[in-house]
């Protein structure tokens, strides 16, 4: 059963914002890893288990195997299975997918320029 949501939209003014559309999303993307692994499907195209670890580094096969399957149950990226010996399983972003990665692209830039200045 789904967990009931606390989050009211209760507008008060012009710029508020109300979060009740975007509350399961935020759910998902919000865990550890979710966007990064978001990030690198869609920098990839298609990719495949093991080189996503890779790019990622420090992630424990676990909580990619568990992110990759929230994520594929959220409707965000597609698992290919390839009816070969070895097994071959491929990720890739869906529709959805490629629009949470496109809406995510103003805050990559936005914390690029904000590392960028501590640096400098």
């Amino acid at each position: 059963m789904q967990k009931e949501s606390k989050v009211h939209c209760r507008k008060k003014g012009e710029n508020e914002i109300c979060l009740c559309p975007v509350e399961g999303i935020i759910n998902i993307i919000s865990k550890k890893w979710a966007l990064l692994i978001i990030g690198t499907i869609g920098n990839n195209k298609k990719i495949r288990f093991n080189r996503i670890m890779e790019n990622l580094g420090d992630i424990s096969p676990k909580t990619l195997s568990d992110r990759l399957k929230e994520l594929e149950k959220a409707g965000l990226i597609e698992r290919e299975v390839f009816a070969e010996i070895p097994p071959r399983v491929e990720y890739s972003l869906t529709q959805d997918g490629i629009e949470v990665r496109d809406s995510m692209m103003p805050l990559m830039k936005w914390a690029s320029k904000k590392e960028t200045k501590k640096i400098t």
